[in-house]
């Protein structure tokens, strides 16, 4: 599990960690654009929990260009789950579908989206109901892991499973009965079901059911009025050619020949439709999401600025920003936006002046180095190394739980900046400093910094005017692997 998060394994995580880059429908269409540039193909899903309002919200996703859209309902979830969430968050798929269904119907948006719902459907008689309130796709998971062995312990977090479904401890999975063949028969008695359902009401594809709301009934005596819920009956469906168009054959990259371009801030998510190993220079200002998703083998650089979440899920590719080589550059200038890094996973990033906030975010595994950064610095990362050259923010390394920050505190202001929670400022010791010091000379050599370049000219000088940010768990972590080779 450690691995497919690509966090490392026996470290603490916070989870899940707040969503940095989505604080409005705008930010979600940045995010679903940036992902249909890394996949022109791919329909992009936004799942929505079951609430009131939550149409209002399906129209944003869907103008904000989503290929479909999934209801959650309150009654599944990880077994993980705090009891608060348990009990008292989201309400009954039924609701939310319904009223997305209508909301979209209503906007001329159905056509443009596939609805999906979940949340413990457990017969097949639940997937006709949905059928009839307007979903087109199903999502099951308790179901199946019961017919696997689970007996929903809520443990699952705890490595304790009794019955060897969530642990990794060998006695407890030896105890583990669950079979392929299982969950196979599992959904033909579902599909069973639904096509007797399907028969009584005369239908013979299920397409013919989708929002048919009409063909329920409210039982004689029920204490809530559901007309609300059944009294809609449109029977629209997606269509593929109402989806949004994103325009992604006029994008500078898609019809980028030579390797030098001048950029303004409309080129959005630049580098991430580039095909095969290329290396790139840039001038002017990358927009959103510049070099979002780079792949190894590819590299950007970039002489002037660039604005927010650049590097988002960088998966090996090196990103280096210059200071514009035509205008006057102070060290304490900032070259970048906010959120940098968010969600990077591998890669090079150098970045030869100041950040704004929330550098690295959830980065799991990029190296990087920058001059400076503001609040929130290295929150919640779980892997990586991010050298800091000159001041940071408040509340750096909040909720950090894996990797390394090296902080260049001249001052020696670092502790009152950090957030003790789960980290704290060490000395740089050991191989930490070989590693310091390679990174420093990349960083030198893709930006020729002037600041790095002083501070390897007499590297043993500077050496101890740096501290590691690290947390007590990644520090014992990396005390075993080295002791095991």
């Amino acid at each position: 599990m450690a691995k497919t998060r690509c966090s490392t394994p026996g470290i603490s995580l916070i989870s899940p960690p707040p969503h940095h880059d989505i604080y409005s429908i705008e930010d979600l269409a940045e995010l679903i654009y940036d992902l249909q540039c890394a996949n022109e193909d791919a329909k992009v899903t936004v799942k929505l929990v079951s609430s009131t309002g939550v149409g209002t919200i399906a129209s944003g996703v869907a103008k904000a260009g989503a290929g479909g859209i999934l209801i959650s309902g309150g009654e599944g979830g990880t077994g993980a789950a705090p009891m608060s969430s348990v009990h008292h968050a989201g309400l009954p798929w039924e609701i939310g579908l319904a009223e997305t269904h209508q909301v979209l119907c209503r906007n001329g948006l159905r056509q443009a989206v596939t609805l999906e719902t979940d949340g413990k459907l457990m017969t097949g008689r639940d997937v006709a109901v949905a059928l009839l309130l307007g979903a087109e796709e199903f999502g099951f998971a308790t179901a199946p892991l019961i017919t696997m062995g689970c007996r929903m312990m809520r443990v699952c977090h705890l490595g304790t499973c009794p019955f060897g479904v969530a642990t990794q401890n060998p006695e407890l999975r030896k105890r583990f009965i669950g079979k392929p063949e299982y969950v196979e028969r599992f959904m033909r008695f579902i599909a069973s079901q639904l096509r007797e359902i399907m028969a009584k009401l005369g239908a013979r594809t299920v397409n013919e059911l989708v929002g048919r709301s009409d063909l329920l009934k409210m039982k004689d005596g029920s204490p809530m009025n559901l007309s609300a819920l059944i009294g809609f009956a449109r029977n629209i469906h997606f269509q593929p050619e109402a989806r949004h168009d994103f325009a992604l054959g006029e994008r500078t990259d898609a019809r980028l020949i030579q390797d030098h371009v001048h950029l303004t801030t409309t080129d959005r998510a630049f580098g991430t439709l580039l095909k095969g190993e290329r290396h790139i220079q840039a001038q002017g200002c990358g927009g959103q999401s510049f070099g979002a998703f780079l792949p190894k083998g590819q590299s950007l650089t970039l002489y002037g600025v660039s604005n927010d979440y650049l590097g988002k899920g960088l998966s090996g590719g090196t990103l280096s920003i210059c200071p514009p080589v035509d205008a006057v550059w102070n060290e304490n200038d900032t070259l970048i936006g906010n959120v940098a890094l968010y969600g990077a996973t591998s890669g090079y990033a150098f970045i030869a002046g100041m950040a704004g906030e929330r550098f690295a975010v959830r980065n799991s595994g990029a190296w990087a180095v920058v001059e400076g950064v503001g609040d929130h610095g290295c929150e919640y990362m779980t892997g990586g190394r991010v050298a800091v050259l000159g001041p940071v923010g408040d509340n750096f390394g909040a909720g950090m739980s894996g990797g390394i920050a090296w902080v260049l505190d001249a001052g020696e202001t670092l502790g009152n900046r950090v957030n003790g929670g789960l980290v704290k400022v060490r000395p740089v010791t050991g191989i930490q400093g070989a590693e310091l010091r390679q990174l420093l000379e990349l960083h030198a050599r893709h930006t020729h910094s002037r600041k790095a370049m002083d501070i390897l000219a007499d590297f043993d000088l500077w050496l101890p005017r740096f501290k590691a940010v690290i947390s007590d768990e990644y520090l014992a972590y990396m005390k075993e692997a080295q002791q095991h080779g």
